[in-house]
């Protein structure tokens, strides 16, 4: 039952879905009308998130990868280049159509992240579900203050699924969280927004 209610939380709580949520907030926060909302969420899912997770589908369908959310350390290294040219694509594109500055901040964390997960990727693994989570309670709380701490109970939920499926240790469950919380709130801060 344990490893039931890990799986469901790990594949609920999956980087996919919640950077799809972490765009929605911050489009519906800093678009002007619904129409600018669906406009940057679409735009940034299909630069930000598709390529990924088609890049991942692939992989995994030719045997390269070992599951959607691979836990292999070597196998991830793929994903982080593609997700930082996704990013950098991103951060591109949201500059020169001079996008709401929290997109262009978001997308500068992941730039940010994806890099510097890379290199720490080279010698060690950390935990992408619990840095995603913490990444969208710090968004949550840098929009709507410390109201939205209440999110924080995602954080530990996902960290607990991520330890209990051996996926992940405690040490790279806490890295991915503290990292996280560090990427988006200086970058956030460097762009005036905390």
């Amino acid at each position: 039952m344990r490893k039931r209610i890990a799986n469901l939380t790990s594949n609920i709580l999956n980087p996919f879905l919640v950077g799809i949520v972490i765009i929605l907030l911050l489009s519906f926060e800093s678009a002007s009308s619904i129409l600018n909302v669906l406009k940057w969420s679409l735009i940034l899912i299909a630069i930000g998130i598709l390529p990924v997770f088609l890049t991942v589908i692939y992989l995994v369908r030719k045997g390269k990868l070992n599951g959607i959310f691979t836990s292999v350390r070597r196998q991830r290294t793929r994903i982080y280049l593609v997700a930082g040219v996704c990013a950098a694509t991103g951060y591109a594109t949201l500059l020169y159509f001079k996008a709401p500055l929290m997109l262009v901040a978001a997308f500068a964390s992941g730039l940010c992240a994806a890099v510097i997960f890379l290199v720490i990727n080279l010698w060690w693994k950390i935990s992408l579900h619990t840095a995603f989570a913490t990444a969208l309670v710090t968004v949550a709380v840098i929009l709507y203050g410390w109201i939205a701490i209440i999110t924080a109970v995602l954080v530990p939920l996902i960290a607990w699924a991520r330890i209990e499926l051996k996926h992940h240790s405690p040490a790279q469950v806490f890295v991915g969280a503290l990292l996280a919380i560090l990427i988006v709130f200086t970058t956030f801060h460097l762009f005036g927004l905390t």
